[in-house]
């Protein structure tokens, strides 16, 4: 169980949390479909800090025997699952700009070769 003003203190602390990613989305620090993994976690985080015997009820379904290891698990889980997807946004970035420096290359090598041609 936790003690009241843990609690309190966990959720002032995931409301000030959905403050700052509403107020990177608004700044557009952030795109909206990143967002939503920022926002799901916020989520999460709350519903574990307003029901805290959900967790202890899913790592006894999982088999292990101390909250804390449960915890951690959860926790260390959860940042790979961040940590892929934006691996993956990277990567999808990463193929953008390649593609777009190829076309650049080659709209550029036409520009030359016109103004060759205009020259002559």
């Amino acid at each position: 169980m936790i003690p009241a003003t843990l609690r309190l203190t966990l959720i002032i602390a995931v409301i000030c949390y959905f403050f700052v990613i509403l107020y990177f989305l608004k700044q557009k620090a952030l795109n909206l479909k990143y967002t939503l993994l920022w926002l799901v976690a916020g989520v999460v985080m709350g519903i574990l800090i307003v029901v805290p015997e959900l967790l202890v009820k899913i790592i006894r379904i999982f088999g292990i025997q101390d909250n804390m290891n449960g915890l951690f698990i959860f926790a260390i889980g959860f940042i790979i699952m961040i940590l892929l997807s934006l691996t993956s946004i990277a990567s999808r970035q990463n193929r953008k700009i390649r593609t777009l420096t190829q076309e650049l290359a080659i709209l550029d090598r036409r520009v030359r070769e016109l103004e060759k041609r205009s020259a002559e």
